[in-house]
């Protein structure tokens, strides 16, 4: 499942820093609040051993009017030993009769079906035992096609004709297949399923697998029972059905595979990208793992109504519209790479997940980190222009490193068991991290050693069940390196290390002295045990900047290292290509060496990315102070490449965030205007001859930077430009309009806002809906802040889409973060309602509340959830009162001195 943001707020952050020297102080807030600990976990027993299924034949009949579906289901099952009882998950469901035949014997009726309904389960009791043998469980049930986005549940949708309509889809990761029918819903309990779909005759069924049969109804004329093929034995998670209208594009794959992307009706041709990318993918996942793909056919479906980003069900993947639909007139560069990572990721779970699944959700991560990781590695071979691997460095790898950072993170392997925490851990830290180090460990085992592990793993495993122990056994077998040892320190435990480095010239050789300690959010680590890991650490010079001098393996608090034949003139570098998931600290004179290859671009791009982040994040922490960083920010004068600025400007955004609490928030966009302007002249507003990918997505980042601050130049033009696409003279290219729409809001006043809402309400496109939903929260008058604030939860903005509209809100000023905040508990139920247990909850209260930056602010937010429990979301409120906490701390340490910096600054500007 792909649950990452599809795109960055400016106040998509997690600021977490704090003063060093009073860190014990700070810590001793954090337990006064409350916050240090995670709640006691709730009770909770896996189902009992003694029952479980072979085969799942299962027909279900949707009423797409009534919103309810009738089901029947006779299942396989093996009594393993004698029992008078069968204990099922079953949520939402009401069972009418339930009956078991054991083989070759009479039916037992069941006396009494007691529903759990707190641990989502059912209890079928019999009035006599239950033999161990096999036998068919016999239910009759009834359900409601909820509006949850979870289970068996309804999405709305619009016909060509403006007719407002409905589809039957399924979204059962992680434990609500129990919401479709009565089931052994663990990952571990495998079975093989045999489908059938009761349907009106003129709607598309799809399942798992391909159709074997289409046959008339016999009640009713309009309806038709269509059958589909016995799937493999896997998960309940990965079962999926969908009912509505829908068009599609079809091929087949090199290896003879049916493809095929279902749009709504009419759009047809906005699936061809996606096709496109999943024809090429399927084939390269292939030689890669060494394994076939074991389906006949791959459905990609559009659903209108979808949590996450995405959703692997084995054969028939489903997707937000944004993640799937490219219109090739009015669809942005960042949209193409969008759709190319989610179709890259949710195909590479067909093999790592579907075919090998996790024994238990402990084991999530495998599934969701890999699947994280091996996308970019996709689309870099479908698309080498997108320079992703650079990307994946600004999208994932600091990302989770702001929130591991936290003294409320949490292990790469955390233990669950309750359903309502299995959506906790649908996060930066499963997905994100587990990202980064896995490409950490290709990078220190070697592609080839490698690929030659993951082959022994998926053909050991094929259709069972693993652990995280299990693919480093077969990793180790592959490579001879100690894998289990090494990997276990980084997802066992929480947090990373911080490598202090400083070096001395001996003669011709340069002696470094390395050491260890967690990087805490907070500063220095000042605890007793101090955590360790294994690191392998890679050392460049400037003699090649591009290639490792030296590779070791950190396995100790403090290490030296001689590296021969460096001149005193060359700098060194730890952590080349920023692959390690650690961060640096250099010494002075260190430092001092490497800032001249920012500016001279000889150090190759992810390192000058990594150098400035490291940086920041040591700011933030009050390991060094934010002015020193802001200098360092003034070199980047001359950078060209995109993800080193996108960076830069997420950094710069969570600056301006922080210093949107004080009376000099104009002058850290003075500083933000200066450090944009020149790269901004260089590339003008259109594309030039020979330009690609990567200049489009920058000049869609520089020139919202620009257009936010309120660069003069950039602000006209932006409403020149605006005033022609709406009246129809020029319309703006796709690349342009989020960061003119940002512009005109920032700085225009309520007849924009109407214009931006009668653009909203005219658009066809999902993505364009979208577009403008995100910048809507720019507007700065109170009055059209709760405007907008209303529309989000108005019938205009889809469920999940409301999240942005808000965290937008939060995140465009310092006006709009109270407002939106009042407005979440204002209406909470109606919120927790929509969302409940799933991660959008997580992700509205992080979206609103952690740009705050006063230590009151944290307390308020956590006394409001003691009276309005999320327990889904609990790490993540506690998560966010610790940010709130850093920033009114590294607001208290740094802002006079930012702000004399700034002033000083304005009086002599520096010369380029």
């Amino acid at each position: 499942m792909d649950c990452s943001p599809t795109f960055c707020f400016p106040g998509f952050w997690n600021p977490f820093t704090i003063f060093r020297s009073r860190s014990s102080r700070r810590r001793r807030r954090l337990h006064s609040l409350g916050l240090a600990a995670m709640p006691e976990k709730r009770p909770f027993e896996r189902l009992p051993a003694d029952v479980s299924p072979i085969n799942y034949s299962l027909c279900l009949k949707p009423d797409l009017l009534d919103f309810t579906f009738e089901g029947k289901l006779e299942a396989s099952a093996q009594v393993r030993q004698a029992t008078n009882q069968i204990v099922m998950n079953c949520a939402d469901i009401d069972i009418i009769t339930a009956s078991y035949v054991p083989e070759g014997d009479e039916e037992i009726h069941a006396t009494g079906f007691n529903y759990q309904n707190e641990d989502e389960k059912v209890t079928l009791s019999f009035p006599s035992t239950l033999q161990p043998g096999t036998g068919t469980l016999k239910i009759d049930f009834v359900g409601e096609l909820n509006d949850k986005m979870k289970g068996f549940y309804r999405s709305k949708y619009t016909t060509p004709s403006g007719e407002v309509r409905y589809a039957a889809v399924t979204q059962f990761e992680a434990t609500d297949a129990r919401r479709a029918f009565p089931c052994w819903d663990e990952p571990a309990i495998k079975a093989t399923f045999d489908i059938s779909l009761v349907v009106p005759k003129d709607r598309v069924a799809l399942s798992n697998m391909n159709v074997i049969d289409r046959k008339p109804y016999p009640d009713d004329e309009n309806v038709v029972e269509v059958k589909f093929a016995r799937t493999p034995v896997m998960s309940t998670y990965l079962v999926a059905f969908v009912v509505g209208e829908y068009d599609f594009v079809e091929t087949r794959s090199k290896d003879g595979v049916c493809v095929r992307v279902y749009t709504p009706v009419g759009k047809a041709e906005q699936g061809k990208f996606a096709l496109e990318v999943a024809a090429k993918t399927l084939p390269f996942y292939k030689d890669y793992f060494n394994v076939p793909y074991p389906l006949p056919k791959i459905d990609l479906i559009a659903i209108a109504d979808f949590a996450a980003g995405a959703m692997e069900n084995w054969g028939l993947v489903t997707y937000r519209e944004t993640a799937l639909l490219i219109d090739p007139k009015n669809s942005c560069s960042s949209s193409r790479q969008w759709v190319a990572l989610v179709v890259g990721h949710e195909l590479a779970h067909q093999w790592f997940g579907n075919l090998v699944t996790m024994e238990w959700w402990t084991h999530l991560w495998l599934n969701e980190g890999f699947a994280s990781w091996i996308e970019y590695l996709c689309v870099d071979h479908c698309f080498p222009e997108y320079d992703i691997w650079t990307q994946f460095v600004s999208a994932d790898y600091t990302r989770a490193q702001e929130l591991d950072a936290l003294d409320n993170s949490h292990p790469i392997e955390v233990s669950v068991g309750h359903p309502s925490e299995v959506d906790e851990i649908f996060d930066a830290i499963s997905y994100s991290k587990g990202a980064s180090v896995i490409r950490m460990l290709h990078d220190y085992i070697g592609d080839k050693d490698f690929k030659k592990g993951m082959n022994m793993y998926l053909t050991k495993f094929q259709q069972k069940n693993a652990a995280t122990e299990d693919l480093w056994e077969s990793l180790e077998n592959a490579s001879g390196k100690p894998i289990a040892a090494v990997m276990n320190t980084w997802t066992k435990q929480m947090g990373f290390p911080l490598i202090y480095v400083e070096a001395e010239q001996v003669e011709d050789d340069r002696l470094l002295r390395l050491s260890q300690k967690k990087f805490c959010a907070s500063g220095p680590y000042v605890g007793e045990d101090c955590p360790q890991w294994m690191v392998p650490i890679t050392i460049s010079t400037s003699e090649d900047s591009s290639h490792a001098k030296m590779k070791i393996l950190m396995d100790k608090p403090e290490m030296n290292i001689v590296l021969k034949d460096v001149k005193p003139d060359q700098w060194v570098k730890l952590n080349l290509g920023t692959v390690g998931f650690y961060r640096t600290q250099y010494s002075s004179a260190m430092l001092e060496s490497l800032l001249p290859g920012i500016r001279d671009l000889s150090l190759p791009p992810v390192d000058r990315l990594g150098l400035q982040n490291d940086l920041f994040s040591l700011a933030r922490a009050g390991i060094i102070s934010t002015v020193e960083v802001l200098k360092v920010m003034e070199a980047f004068v001359n950078e060209p490449n995109y993800t080193v600025w996108s960076d830069l400007s997420c950094n710069l955004g969570i600056l301006s965030t922080l210093l949107s609490h004080t009376d000099f928030y104009e002058e850290i966009q003075e500083f933000v205007k200066d450090v944009f302007s020149p790269i901004g002249e260089r590339l003008g507003w259109d594309p030039k001859p020979g330009e690609g990918h990567l200049d489009a997505l920058l000049r869609g980042l520089v020139l919202g930077k620009l257009g936010k601050a309120g660069h003069k130049a950039t602000l006209e033009e932006a409403r020149r430009r605006f005033k022609d696409h709406v009246e129809g003279k020029q319309i703006l290219s796709a690349d342009l309009r989020s960061p003119v729409y940002l512009t005109v809001l920032k700085h225009g006043d309520g007849t924009t806002l109407d214009i931006m809402l009668k653009l909203h309400k005219q658009a066809d496109m999902q993505e364009e809906k979208n577009r403008i939903e995100r910048v809507l929260g720019a507007t700065l008058s109170p009055e059209l802040i709760q405007k907008v604030l209303t529309f989000a939860l108005s019938e205009e903005v889809r469920p999940q889409d409301t999240v942005s509209v808000i965290g937008g809100v939060a995140g465009g000023s310092k006006h709009g973060r109270k407002a939106a905040w009042k407005f979440i508990k204002d209406n909470w139920e109606e919120l927790y309602n929509r969302y409940q247990g799933g991660f959008l909850i997580s992700r509205l209260i992080k979206l609103s509340v952690e740009g705050f930056a006063v230590d009151k602010m944290a307390g308020e937010v956590k006394a409001f959830f003691e009276s309005h429990p999320a327990p889904s979301a609990e790490r993540t409120i506690q998560q966010c009162c610790e940010n709130i906490l850093l920033n009114a701390a590294w607001l208290k340490r740094d802002a006079e001195s930012i702000h004399q910096y700034l002033l000083q600054r304005k009086a002599s500007p520096p010369t380029a």
